[in-house]
């Protein structure tokens, strides 16, 4: 079983900022497409970023402009800078990690994001 721990969820106010980090096994970081999903109630699980092992970025329409993907190869870890959070983007936030863009892959067990006044 791989295992991967998402970290850095909180409570936040609009407009402000928050870092998600995700610790990954070395044996699948280096291969792997690291990506960052997110739960919200009532709502369908939605893709928010995806990077390559390559380092090639893709964003969800949503948070374009305002979030930012990286991975620390020496650390085997993936990050999610989120900038000018909106109270939509409250949710758990999961960092999965895939072989291919269609498998279903490893996940971790979230960490939540809440952003309310």
């Amino acid at each position: 079983q791989v295992q991967l721990v998402e970290s850095g969820g909180g409570w936040v106010q609009p407009g402000g900022s928050l870092r998600l980090s995700c610790a990954a096994a070395d044996n699948i970081f280096h291969q792997y497409i690291m990506e960052w999903h997110r739960q919200a109630p009532g709502k369908q699980r939605e893709l928010v970023a995806s990077m390559s092992p390559t380092g090639s970025e893709t964003y969800g329409d949503s948070v374009k402009g305002r979030f930012t993907i990286s991975r620390d190869n020496i650390r085997n870890t993936v990050s999610l800078q989120m900038n000018s959070l909106k109270p939509e983007d409250t949710g758990v936030y999961f960092c999965p990690a895939k072989p291919t863009r269609w498998a279903s892959g490893y996940w971790g067990q979230g960490t939540q994001v809440t952003v309310s006044t």
